[in-house]
């Protein structure tokens, strides 16, 4: 399918007006529902490395330029908008609890569960995840197995440039309450996020571990825990704290994955 699809709408990309032809046209529609049904996904880890598909972002955003606007009617709920919502949960074995909105173009895997949060167009949801009250996963952002986010957490979304990686939340994962993770941020398998961490492609993360803090960005490694903390930075009008993030421990591999992280919450006092 990649194959036959990306040239079309790399073409397309290139020259707008290459829309208007039923091809080209299609080629972006096919996409689109290759995200819905998880055939198809923006980014993929190949050989231990995350791959962006551009080809795949550029025909999210094309979708809306093709797709018309329209009353979209669920109960006593309207909505005016250029795509629809999910369809079909039941047989995908997807459980979303009202009002929680999965965009049409978006998948989740069997066993996820959306709670009254919001899931954007070319985004992906691991099986078993939980994206928990007024969570919301941005456009493309990866969502691994096994992912809690709590309530009112913020996932970024991407959708130019194209080629830009997305946020990436791998398998295990606990992000806690209200924390934003942002600009293609990479939070690896198992590690858990305090509440309120704000992650951004330039936010300091300071691994505080060791005799020397070592600092980081973009990435927070496997199993960490991780607190919002601050730092003293010169300004011409002085010295103020400014937002960073700081990796107190790991979580414990010894145990399970659901007796690791309550250890992890309990023996760094991590607010959930």
């Amino acid at each position: 399918m990649s194959a036959e699809l990306a040239p079309l709408v790399d073409a397309a990309w290139a020259d707008r007006k290459l829309l208007t032809d039923r091809r080209h046209a299609e080629a972006v529609l096919a996409t689109i529902d290759g995200l819905d049904r998880g055939t198809l996904r923006v980014a993929e880890k190949l050989q231990g490395v995350w791959q962006v598909h551009a080809w795949i972002g550029r025909a999210v955003v094309l979708y809306f330029g093709i797709a018309a606007m329209k009353v979209i009617e669920v109960g006593p709920f309207e909505f005016h908008d250029k795509i629809p919502l999910k369809r079909g949960l039941q047989a995908q074995g997807v459980r979303v609890v009202p009002p929680g909105t999965a965009r049409y173009g978006s998948f989740l895997e069997p066993g996820a569960i959306l709670m009254p949060g919001y899931v954007n167009v070319g985004a992906r949801v691991g099986a078993g995840s939980m994206i928990d009250t007024w969570a919301t996963v941005g456009s493309c952002a990866q969502i691994g197995r096994g992912v809690h986010l709590s309530g009112g957490v913020g996932i970024g979304g991407v959708l130019e440039p194209p080629g830009a990686r997305p946020v990436i939340i791998e398998d295990g994962a606990f992000i806690g309450s209200r924390s934003i993770v942002v600009e293609g941020v990479v939070v690896e398998e198992q590690a858990v996020l305090g509440a309120n961490v704000v992650l951004t492609a330039s936010t300091v993360i300071i691994d505080v571990t060791g005799p020397q803090p070592v600092e980081t960005k973009g990435r927070v490694p496997a199993r960490s825990v991780v607190i919002p903390g601050t730092r003293l930075k010169r300004f011409p009008a002085g010295e103020f704290g400014v937002p960073c993030a700081l990796i107190i421990g790991q979580r414990k591999a010894s145990t399970d994955l659901k007796t690791s992280l309550n250890e992890a919450l309990r023996d760094f006092n991590v607010a959930a």
